[in-house]
């Protein structure tokens, strides 16, 4: 009887090493080559693993790139909560404005792997705004909307969340740095002035 429990475990084991030499290897060639210049091959090939064992974990970069960033995208929240909290008696578009700040720091220390994320070829729109990471942001914005306009229908402020997200979208983001030129800062300040009224 214990033949089946040591097996059980020991398979265990063998995928929870499989998980971590995936993630180390995928980290290394990303931050070498870029997202988008890696195959999922080349890093089965470089974990000397089989591709099926790679696919089974994860079908696309983007599920690879969401499980690397799981940790900074958590650390973003957690500073997003304590910075909202620390700051209850600033008015609703000073707290958006620090918000964005936050985030646009997380996009910067982020970007290959949010390249990965958004822009696999797998991911429709609908299915990356379904995201973890885009859905608890989305959520905090349509809440600091509303707090900065309670007039207006909580449609309007669904509306200024996505419209917002779709602004500090990678592509958005790094066609403004690399393309215009901008600074982090520069960006902030402009889509601050644009979306906080």
């Amino acid at each position: 009887m214990d033949h089946p429990n040591t097996t059980y475990r020991s398979e265990r084991r063998d995928a929870a090493e499989n998980r971590k030499r995936i993630l180390d290897v995928a980290f290394k060639l990303f931050e070498i080559h870029g997202v988008e210049e890696v195959s999922m091959n080349q890093i089965a090939t470089e974990a000397q693993i089989g591709s099926g064992t790679l696919y089974r974990r994860y079908r696309n970069k983007s599920e690879l790139c969401s499980e690397l960033i799981q940790d900074n995208a958590n650390l973003l929240f957690d500073n997003i909560e304590k910075y909202l909290q620390s700051h209850l008696s600033s008015t609703g578009k000073e707290r958006l404005r620090g918000l964005l700040s936050l985030f646009i720091q997380f996009r910067e220390k982020n970007v290959q792997l949010l390249t990965g994320i958004e822009n696999s070829n797998d991911r429709g729109i609908e299915q990356q705004n379904k995201s973890p990471l885009y859905n608890r942001l989305h959520h905090i914005l349509c809440t600091l909307f509303e707090e900065i306009s309670p007039e207006n229908e909580h449609s309007f402020a669904l509306f200024q969340a996505d419209m917002l997200m779709s602004a500090l979208r990678n592509d958005s983001y790094v066609f403004q740095k690399n393309v215009r030129g901008h600074s982090s800062d520069y960006i902030l300040e402009h889509i601050c002035n644009i979306f906080i009224p």
